[in-house]
């Protein structure tokens, strides 16, 4: 093979290459959010009322039953933090990849003398500003392969709470697990899935806590897009919060 047609090869691979990384860089956009967070609202729960008795006396109130003590705890974004785990390898290398982000929200109520009662608002993760140790592979996950978290469209990764299994009670000190189901939108994609949660009451005005899962990158479109040194990514994907929430105040 004469010199020039390798030349005119390895100008080909190159020009390859150098189009993918160019590709990754711009469809990956800033990672900049589109907007700032909002705590999303505690939808109310739907109320049923009994039948009135067929009499011109009205029922005397039932004082025996004690009042709510809900309390409103909401996520402090400077101190808590959403992050993903997946496994690939690196250079040959086995490496465990984090992304990490602050920009989460939502919050929950609840009586602590009575945990049963706990209410969920949506959870929020912007996905557009996960960040790693690296600013290209950062890029490759906001592109359209990954998360496609650069278009407004799929820029939030949500959970909806549909039941949980929490009981008991709670007082400063304490700590409890249980589990909540509901649905992950990711990449548009919803599935079903639970969480396992952990929280601490450190004092009477804030909790803390993890809430953690695993999923199946392919149930959510997620690809994983060719990169030299880059292989046998992993499928399974763990999403964790750690969270701190703070006791909200009239």
């Amino acid at each position: 093979m004469s010199r020039s047609l390798i030349g005119w090869i390895a100008a080909a691979i190159f020009a390859v290459v150098l189009g993918a990384f160019a590709w990754v860089f711009f469809a990956g956009g800033s990672g900049e959010p589109s907007t700032e967070l909002t705590t999303p609202t505690i939808a109310a729960e739907p109320t049923t009322t009994a039948a009135s008795p067929d009499t011109t006396e009205a029922a005397a109130p039932d004082t025996t039953q004690p009042e709510s003590q809900s309390l409103a705890f909401v996520i402090d974004p400077e101190q808590s933090e959403a992050s993903f785990e997946i496994d690939e390898e690196l250079r040959g290398t086995p490496t465990r990849v984090v992304g990490t982000t602050s920009e989460v929200a939502g919050q929950v109520a609840a009586d602590p003398g009575d945990l049963s009662t706990a209410q969920f608002s949506q959870m929020i993760i912007n996905a557009r500003t996960l960040r790693t140790d690296s600013s290209f592979r950062d890029r490759a996950i906001r592109g359209p392969i990954i998360l496609d978290a650069a278009s407004d469209e799929f820029e939030f990764i949500t959970f909806d709470v549909t039941g949980h299994d929490a009981s008991g009670s709670l007082s400063p000190g304490d700590s409890v697990e249980f589990s909540i189901t509901g649905e992950l939108t990711v990449k548009g994609t919803t599935n079903e899935e639970t969480f396992t949660v952990t929280v601490t009451m450190d004092d009477e005005s804030a909790i803390s806590g993890t809430a953690e899962t695993t999923i199946m990158r392919a149930d959510y479109g997620i690809g994983i897009p060719s990169a030299p040194g880059v292989a046998n990514v992993g499928e399974e994907v763990l999403i964790r919060l750690d969270f701190v929430a703070l006791a909200e105040t009239s």
